[in-house]
């Protein structure tokens, strides 16, 4: 038949359907998954627009139209036609759009790459592919110089001797879905699969192996009605695996526990794209979490220290976001691993079609998402990865990491040779584990001849069989197994197709479809339910009854017995995902002697390449998918062989394994701890995989000293504002300031030191975070704050902050002219966050002293001179593109810091939006946080773990000030670091008609404030009225002052 053929078989199979295709339900059907209703035309609408070309969609029409008569089914006809033409020319052009897109970011990209390396010299090309991390040698019975088989206790033992005298205290953090660490309900929503599973079983499994102390795995309490009680339980002990053989019996004991931190609406189950406005309160509330039971740990191991974690290890992009802040707050190692990557996500959603980029930015936040994956290539010193393909083929899609350069910095670190200030963090794979301790070998069930005889009675069979088998005619047949929820990514439909559609496969199997757990269809989330629906749909119309089973309910514990009953038939189980991350499915099925089909797409590549006990499948191939079933369960030898590779390869995707490598690279990340608690000479010795240009051995940054671009150190105390870099500052930007005054250099560990800051004796702490243009006019506002809190009795121990983007030099010299003394304030936190000052509160004169910890803290993977050079070469070439204007676009200032680089906006129109920069950086492997300020008339570039809420949460740690009694003063909008400072656990006053010009800074992100700023937060309020009954008022609405 003709194409044209097809499609008019197409198109009246579309007009057979009852609710058919008209002006009102068009949109409907073709929506089918965005709208939770079933209908067959998808399917087909589905086939014409992807299987046909535009000439032959045209042509269609007009015939249609050649034909057109009074009857209802032919002007149907015609209208159909034509709007499926125009579908498909649309979708032609947003295709033709979307590949010039690539085009055009690919050419830029590459001149990056070719920029970022240009520093560095062809003088280690040759090794520079680095090593693999876990190489699994398939088809054999070992790891290719990695992981020995485990088959007795003194393995076992010896396995984790490296850390066996050690005490190491890991935090793991998932906050979206339902965890608990029995009785999981997998698939009951998409929020809750393979992740929840993954990390409750490695939480357990690292809190049985030796010379670890602890394992804590973060998330949401949950108190909502809609789920059980036992999400709402604060913290929960994980019951260590019983097997005899496992590493529970030689460890520590000290075990592992889920811990619930209660943050956003407490008593609503919430998605995970509605978490990201209350990730800072779940910060907040982690980091209280993380240093009461440091603390706690360090008296229990004997120590006068605390014993901090090793890592914090974040799992999703919401929890690595998290991950990535708790890190720099405490100065301590990040681990990530993303599970599934938004911008592969992106890219399959953008191929279907079906909605525009911002149409999925809305539903899915994706954009957030994105951003929270670079933050964690940013900060992360290792990502585990359970596959090459996630590396190779989804984290190269990132701006902030790239295989080759990423190789070129291994190689040179190896070498010894200097990396220019860039950084990435270290891939590597290891592929996840599984608990062995429900896994029987029972030979006889895999022959099909355990039915007992009359010696020996029969084991009786689990009730999850009779629930499965009263679906089939003939419950013998073998038994073709899937288990995944209904979801359009994990392809079911087409599964469902294939076996309907093969006459053969039909005749020789059952199929079997565990698709979570279900009450009422209705229900279901729209997605889950649409999906469900056109399986149901599909099963009446090739009349697959007796044939096809799909119970509404399962436990956690029935899986296994599932798996032996389709072993138990000679069955063969199925993944037939689009993509698969990885595929933890797979592993159990092998574990139980079943032959796979899996997608080629994703994880299953190397899961078959290990176990080599099945068939790949192209996942839009339904002909393939029913040959390769067909095939396993045909030839009886080959099931066989695929059944006894697996048996014999499983063991190395042990959780032990998985431990072991995983230990293995946790503590091999260079050690980082907060500064003022670590001894340097008790440091480990471990290998840095992130090497840079460190100040660390600078005492003092910047009370008594400066670099010169030789590198020499420049003594000199008194004016900040430090000399003029050659040829690159503008004089006229530089403030006439008074000399500071700086007090000696001693530790502010002393007790006997008077000069503490008080911090930690304030009752409540006012910061005050407005970013006004004129720093004369936020010093004013200040004052009057400060009047209002030290004008009530009941507010005498109030301590106040300035929070602001301005240098210390700049704000000495504004505090005499507005007549505020220094000793007004307990704090200043200036440059955007990358300096800390403390004023003398008992001094004659301002004096100040600088904490030089908070600068070594922040110094992290801070790029130097190198990332100066960047910037200047960035804003040269924005110069040189204007130089018809006359005046440069950008000149740079001089910030009086060694953590933040300034420049001088001339005219905004004409230079990138903060996320084009941050963008560049990134591809450039220098890892910073550009902040613009100043109404978008300053940038301010500085280190990654430094901003002014960190700075609050560095200050949380050092001094132990309680964030519930911070109350922060911020305008309606700021400087973009603004999000950075809403939510948490402080409290917010909003001063109503402040900061509004600083809205231009925000008409070009990434995303909507609104995707990031939490809506009807009770710790947030506006003052209408700013004096000080409007600031009074303000404040007794957040409890802090009474009634």
């Amino acid at each position: 038949m003709t194409a044209n053929d097809w499609i008019s078989s197409y198109l009246e199979a579309i007009l057979d359907v009852d609710s058919g295709i008209s002006e009102k339900n068009s949109k409907s059907s073709l929506l089918l998954r965005e709208r939770g209703r079933f209908s067959p035309a998808q399917y087909f609408v589905e086939e014409v627009i992807t299987s046909f070309n535009e000439t032959d969609l045209h042509r269609s029409w007009a015939r249609a139209s050649s034909i057109r008569n009074s009857e209802e089914r032919n002007t149907r006809l015609e209208n159909m036609s034509w709007r499926i033409w125009t579908l498909a020319r649309k979708k032609k052009q947003i295709e033709t759009e979307e590949t010039q897109r690539k085009a055009k970011k690919k050419l830029d990209r590459e001149s990056a790459r070719r920029e970022a390396t240009v520093d560095m010299p062809e003088d280690v090309i040759e090794g520079e592919k680095g090593d693999v991390v876990g190489e699994i040698s398939p088809r054999s019975d070992s790891v290719r110089g990695k992981f020995p088989r485990v088959s007795s206790m003194e393995t076992m033992a010896n396995l984790a001797s490296p850390h066996s005298n050690k005490k190491l205290y890991l935090v793991l953090i998932s906050l979206h879905g339902l965890i608990r660490g029995e009785d999981m309900e997998l698939g009951r929503d998409s929020d809750t699969g393979g992740q929840v599973k993954y990390v409750v079983e490695l939480a357990r499994a690292l809190g049985s192996m030796p010379g670890v102390y602890r394992v804590d795995l973060l998330t949401r309490q949950i108190l909502s009605p809609d789920v059980h009680w036992t999400y709402g339980e604060p913290i929960e002990m994980l019951n260590p695996v019983s097997s005899p053989n496992y590493l529970h019996e030689i460890g520590e004991g000290g075990g592992a526990y889920i811990i619930r931190i209660p943050f956003g609406p407490k008593d609503k189950y919430l998605s995970k794209e509605t978490l990201w406005p209350h990730i800072p309160e779940f910060v907040d509330g982690a980091l209280s979490h993380i240093l009461q039971m440091s603390r706690v740990l360090g008296k229990q191991s004997g120590s006068d220290q605390p014993l901090w974690p090793i890592a914090i290890h974040g799992h999703y992009a919401d929890a690595g976001n998290s991950a990535a802040l708790l890190s720099g707050a405490l100065n301590v190692p990040m681990i990530f691993t993303g599970h599934s990557l938004g911008r592969d996500k992106l890219e399959q959603l953008l191929k279907q079609g079906r909605q525009s980029r911002e149409e999925i930015n809305s539903a899915y936040k994706i954009m957030r998402r994105i951003e929270a994956e670079e933050i964690t290539l940013d900060a992360s010193e290792v990502i585990i990865t359970s596959t090459k393909q996630e590396i190779e083929e989804q984290w190269r899609l990132y701006d902030g990491f790239d295989p080759v350069l990423e190789r070129k910095l291994r190689a040179r670190i190896k070498n010894n040779l200097s990396c220019y200030g860039r950084f990435m963090p270290r891939m590597v794979v290891i592929p996840p584990g599984m608990e062995f301790r429900n896994v029987v070998s029972q030979d006889a069930d895999l022959d099909g001849e355990a039915e007992g005889n009359g010696d020996t009675p029969a084991t009786p069979d689990p009730p999850i069989w009779a629930e499965i088998m009263r679906f089939f005619t003939n419950p013998r047949k073998p038994m073709i197994l899937a288990l995944a929820r209904p979801d359009p990514k994990k392809n079911l439909i087409t599964l469902v197709k294939a076996f309907g559609e093969s006459r053969a496969l039909r005749d020789l199997a059952n199929l079997t479809l565990i698709m979570g757990n279900r009450d009422v269809i209705d229900d279901m989330s729209s997605t889950n339910s649409s999906v469900l629906l056109s399986i149901l749909k599909l099963i009446d119309n090739y009349d697959l009854y007796g044939q096809v089973a799909y119970p509404k309910h399962h436990k956690q514990s029935d899986v296994a017995d599932i798996y032996r009953l389709a072993a138990k038939t000679k069955g063969v189980f199925i993944n037939p995902a689009f993509i698969e991350p990885f595929g933890l499915t797979l592993i159990e099925a092998a574990a139980r002697g079943l032959p796979i089909v899996a997608t080629k797409n994703g994880g299953p590549v190397d899961i078959h390449r290990v176990l080599d006990n099945g068939v790949l499948v192209d996942p839009h191939d339904q002909q393939s998918i029913a040959e390769a079933l067909l095939t396993l369960v045909a030839d009886k030898q080959l099931w066989a062989r695929c059944r006894d590779n697996g048996l014999k390869n499983i063991h190395l995707f042990s959780w032990p394994e998985h431990c072991k490598a995983y230990l293995a690279r946790v503590t091999s990340c260079k050690q980082r701890q907060p500064r003022w608690q670590t001894n340097d000479s008790d440091q480990v010795d471990s290998d840095n995989d992130s090497p840079g240009n460190s100040l660390r051995d600078i005492k003092d940054l910047s009370l008594s000293l400066k670099l010169s671009l030789d590198g020499d150190k420049n003594e000199g105390v008194g004016n900040l504002v430090l000399e003029g870099r050659e040829n690159s500052i503008d004089t006229k930007e530089l403030v006439k300031s008074s000399p500071l005054k700086f007090s000696p250099t001693e530790s502010m560990d002393k007790p006997e030191n008077s000069r503490l800051p008080s911090l930690s004796s304030r009752k409540f702490i006012f910061v005050i975070a407005l970013d006004l243009y004129s720093l004369a006019d936020m010093l004013e506002v200040s004052k009057i704050i400060s009047e209002a809190g030290r004008s009530d009795k009941s507010f005498k121990n109030v301590g106040f902050i300035l929070s602001t983007s301005w240098n210390m030099s700049e704000i000495n010299h504004s505090l005499e002219k507005v007549g505020l003394k220094s000793s007004y304030f307990d704090a200043f936190i200036c440059s955007s966050g990358s300096e800390i000052y403390y004023p003398e509160q008992n001094a004659a004169e301002s004096h100040y002293m600088t904490d030089s910890d908070y600068q070594t803290h922040i110094d992290y993977r801070w790029g130097g001179e190198s990332l100066r050079n960047s910037l200047l070469r960035w804003s040269d070439a924005i110069n040189d593109k204007a130089k018809g204007n006359g005046a440069p676009i950008i000149t740079e200032l001089d910030s009086g810091s060694y953590h933040c680089y300034r420049f001088r906006i001339h005219d905004q129109s004409l230079v990138p939006p903060v996320k084009e920069l941050r963008r560049l950086m990134r591809i450039h492997a220098l890892r910073c946080y550009p902040v613009y300020c100043k109404n978008g008339e300053t940038i301010n570039v500085i280190p990654i773990l430094a901003s002014r809420a960190q700075a609050l949460r560095y200050l949380h740690v050092r001094w132990g000030i309680d964030l519930s009694n911070v109350v922060v003063f911020m305008g309606e909008c700021g400087d973009s670091d603004y999000e950075g400072l809403h939510g948490g656990l402080h409290r917010t006053v909003i001063l109503k008609g402040y900061c509004l010009e600083a809205r231009k800074i925000h008409t070009n992100r990434n995303y909507p404030l609104e995707h990031v700023v939490p809506t009807d937060n009770p710790s947030s309020v506006e003052c209408e009225k700013f004096n000080k009954d409007g600031i009074k008022a303000a404040l007794t609405k957040l409890n802090v002052l009474k009634s």
